[in-house]
């Protein structure tokens, strides 16, 4: 009998994400469900929301708060956390590729090295160069990188941005558990829940 799937929307450039993506995998299979890895871009989710960045640089004290909050989640779960210059990241790149990885089983890996790189070490994730390290670190082929600037990559994030919509997506990370959204990490737990009933 097939085991029930967590469908995990994330952006890179989401601070929130980072958290998720660091615990699904773990928190699923402790649970008896599967993770479907959603990357998308929030740049056009926001910009119909009449909004020209992040919200947490629209509105500075939410901003500030969220990196408090940031720091104080990390520091309970042993992650690291750099505050990386710009942001938000253009995760344009790493989200292309990163689609491109998760038709192979290291994708997950793939996945989590690029939000260490950018939360842990405030690196820049829209640095081809970088992008080629992370593949080689989880064992995927460095041209995918490449591969990510081509026709196919950038359809295939505008058609993820499409279905995000669909779905009535509006920030990241968001969880779809059994057709109901779910969002924030902080809804990680009852989103497994509502699958693992």
């Amino acid at each position: 009998m097939s085991k029930p799937v967590l469908h995990f929307w994330f952006e890179f450039a989401s601070t929130y994400s980072y958290l998720s993506a660091m615990r699904v995998e773990d928190m699923a299979t402790a649970a008896g469900v599967e993770v479907a890895w959603h990357p998308f871009w929030l740049g056009p989710i926001f910009k119909a929301q009449g909004w020209d960045t992040s919200p947490f640089n629209l509105y500075p004290l939410k901003g500030a708060y969220m990196w408090r909050d940031m720091a104080r989640i990390c520091a309970a779960r042993g992650l690291p956390l750099r505050q990386p210059d710009p942001f938000p990241q253009n995760a344009i790149l790493a989200a292309r590729t990163a689609l491109l990885a998760l038709q192979h089983p290291q994708g997950p890996a793939f996945c989590r090295a690029v939000y260490a790189a950018e939360f842990g070490q405030g690196r820049r994730i829209d640095s081809q160069e970088l992008i080629q390290e992370l593949l080689a670190e989880t064992g995927l082929p460095a041209q995918l990188a490449e591969e990510a600037s081509g026709d196919a990559a950038k359809q295939a994030l505008r058609d993820s941005v499409a279905e995000a919509m669909r779905l009535g997506i509006f920030g990241a990370p968001s969880f779809i558990a059994d057709g109901d959204l779910f969002w924030g990490d902080d809804r990680l737990e009852m989103a497994l829940a509502r699958l693992s009933a």
